[in-house]
Formats: C-alpha cells, sequence, structure tokens
C-alpha cells in the first residue's frame, strides 16, 4: 500500500482526488436537482418523491455517508492544495492568483466553496435534520416550502446558488484538466459545457426558492 499512500500524497493524487470528488458530487447534484423540481408539479408529486426515498432509507442511508465521505474528500484535498501552493511561494501564488490569464472563476474558488459548504450546512438543519430527526407534524413538502416563503432565508438560498454556479463552472474545467482531456482543439468546448452545467443547476435549485417566494406572498 506504500505506492498508494505516496500517490495521494503526491500534487496528482491530490488533483485526482479532488477532481473525481468533484465529478461525483455533480452527478449528485443533477439527481438532486431532478427530484427537486417536483415541488413544481405540486405536493402529491413530491410527496410521493418523498416517500419512495423513505421507502429505501436504509439505501438511502448508505448513499448519505458516501456522499458526505465524498464531500469530506473533496474539501480536505482542495483545502490540502490551496495551502500547499500558497506555502510553497507566497508571493508567486498571489501574483498567480490575480493574473489576467486566470478566470474570475478560479480566483474565487475557495471563497465560493467556503460558501457552499456553510450553505449545505444551513441546508440540511433547515430541511434534512428536521425531518429526519425531529417531530414538526409537518410533512417535507410543508417544511420546504415553508421555508421557502421566508424572505431571508430565500434570497440567503439564491445568492448560494449563484455562487455555487461559480464554483461548479470552475470545477467542471478543472476535473477534465485533471484527467488530461485538456487538448486544446477540444477544450473551448469542453469550457462552454461546463459553463451550461452550471448555468442549469444554479438556475434550476434557484428557482424553486424564486417562486415560492411569489407565489406565497412572501414579495
Amino acid at each position: 500500500m506504500g505506492w498508494f499512500s505516496r500517490f495521494i500524497n503526491s500534487s496528482i493524487g491530490k488533483k485526482f482526488f479532488m477532481g473525481l470528488t468533484g465529478v461525483l458530487l455533480m452527478l449528485f447534484l443533477i439527481m438532486h436537482l431532478i427530484g427537486n423540481l417536483t415541488l413544481f408539479i405540486g405536493e402529491k408529486a413530491f410527496t410521493n418523491y418523498a416517500g419512495t426515498l423513505e421507502t429505501l432509507r436504509p439505501i438511502v442511508r448508505v448513499i448519505e455517508v458516501i456522499l458526505a465521505s465524498i464531500f469530506i474528500i473533496h474539501i480536505y484535498s482542495g483545502i490540502r492544495l490551496w495551502w500547499e501552493n500558497k506555502k510553497a511561494n507566497p508571493k508567486q501564488y498571489a501574483v498567480n492568483a490575480k493574473s489576467k490569464e486566470s478566470s474570475i472563476f478560479s480566483r474565487t474558488t475557495v471563497f465560493t466553496g467556503s460558501i457552499v459548504f456553510i450553505f449545505l450546512v444551513v441546508h440540511l438543519q433547515t430541511f434534512w435534520y428536521p425531518n429526519n430527526f425531529e417531530e414538526t407534524g409537518k410533512s417535507l413538502y410543508q417544511i420546504v416550502t415553508g421555508s421557502f416563503a421566508n424572505p431571508v432565508y430565500s434570497l440567503f438560498y439564491v445568492l448560494a446558488m449563484i455562487l455555487l454556479g461559480f464554483h461548479l463552472n470552475h470545477g467542471f474545467q478543472s476535473a477534465f484538466q485533471t484527467f488530461g482531456w485538456n487538448h486544446k482543439k477540444y477544450f473551448p468546448f469542453i469550457q462552454k459545457v461546463g459553463t451550461i452545467y452550471a448555468i442549469l443547476m444554479a438556475a434550476g435549485f434557484a428557482s424553486l426558492p424564486i417562486y415560492f417566494l411569489i407565489s406565497r406572498g412572501g414579495m
């Protein structure tokens, strides 16, 4: 296992796990958004969706543990890369971070990632925890739509989704570069796909609080 330890502690290994976990999280976001969009169909559709997950609770719990592990590895790898790059040459790192050749998405990736993490904690405390560990007397649909009717929470949610879009745009392109799919002939296409993906994810999730905030008279 010595080779594996050397690999995961190498610069290439850290970037590989950063890219791999990022791709897995991006795939999860697609599935999560599809499920959440049933909110637009109505309470019955969303309740059926949530009920299906409830019948699969043991499997869902395993998936949640796997997702949490992937997220932790992603955060840990990202922090290690950022810190080691900065520590290796602080002045050069600062210059590179502000380089005109780097995009705003890459320059803000640590900031956007931090905000997304804060949002995730709030998000779990708002929806996941009450639904699983509290006797609220409310259905998940009522918990979700009630929270989205709150202007403060909805604004925070929308802003977090905008920053998530920034993070995803950079992450999508970085993952392809990490796996060596950065040929100058094809990479511009990958960049466009990444931007489209980021916009769809950010707009899709942000549309939910906006819709319920307006429909319930919060605005």
